[in-house]
């Protein structure tokens, strides 16, 4: 474990090496915030609420959405699927760790770095400018930083699955673009899962993608009550544990039929 350990930490150095970008991007992301802000603003009107929702936990929500995708989100699909292509894998499958843990690893320094650094000043700074609501019950942070870790760890096994596949087709930027897009669309980071159609909602229970943004989202906002949030957090739990199996399935495949394209 030491060895992963250190993994984290030199990926969290790598990071601070260029901190000055992701100061650059608190300020993106605050102008993603407030667009949505008066957008959603707009869309109400004056209403009280929309599917449940108030204006002032809209806003919270697309706030919290924004700056928690900082966390979870990470390039590790991109970078199996160079190392691939370089040929570099080959050298990793002799390294004395396991290779998928150790990417998981790397991200999970890039995200303590981005939680750090962007996450919560841009947080702060965000909710100077528009109206955000912070919980005053530990047991809703406490729940929301277990949504968090799984909305990570949920994340990074499908970068995982993506960044495989390229063992099987060798070039797959089309994959991992198209992936970026159905996440942010159908993880409910663009729009909160419940103003969905009906039939979409029933659809998506089946798959992983609403356990990245929409769930500590909504559990943030205190959208979801009582048994809402522990059958959320139970969503995510299971998700992860399902996902374990074909990244373990693809990548004993995968490591059969290593073809290397360079190096």
């Amino acid at each position: 474990m030491p060895k992963y350990i250190e993994m984290i930490r030199i990926r969290f150095l790598m990071m601070l090496a260029y901190r000055t970008n992701y100061y650059s991007g608190i300020l993106i992301y605050s102008i993603n915030i407030g667009a949505y802000y008066f957008l959603w603003k707009a869309i109400y009107g004056g209403q009280e609420s929309i599917e449940g929702m108030s204006v002032l936990q809209m806003t919270t929500y697309v706030a919290v959405a924004w700056m928690a995708r900082a966390f979870y989100f990470n390039n590790i699909d991109r970078e199996i699927a160079q190392e691939i292509k370089e040929g570099k894998v080959a050298v990793e499958f002799i390294r004395p760790y396991n290779y998928l843990f150790m990417k998981m690893m790397q991200g999970l320094g890039e995200g303590i770095f981005r939680l750090s650094f962007f996450s919560i000043p841009g947080m702060v700074i965000v909710s100077f400018i528009f109206p955000i609501t912070f919980s005053a019950s530990l047991i809703t942070w406490l729940y929301f930083v277990m949504a968090i870790i799984l909305s990570f760890i949920i994340n990074t096994q499908i970068n995982l699955l993506t960044g495989v596949l390229t063992f099987f087709f060798f070039n797959n930027d089309g994959l991992i673009r198209a992936k970026r897009v159905v996440i942010d669309l159908f993880s409910g980071l663009l729009l909160p899962i419940s103003f969905y159609p009906g039939w979409a909602q029933q659809v998506m229970d089946f798959l992983p993608f609403q356990a990245i943004s929409y769930i500590p989202s909504m559990i943030f906002t205190e959208s979801f009550v009582g048994s809402e949030v522990s059958s959320a957090i139970l969503f995510q739990l299971v998700w992860a544990l399902i996902l374990i199996v074909p990244i373990q399935v693809l990548w004993v495949v995968a490591k059969k039929q290593l073809i290397v394209q360079g190096g």
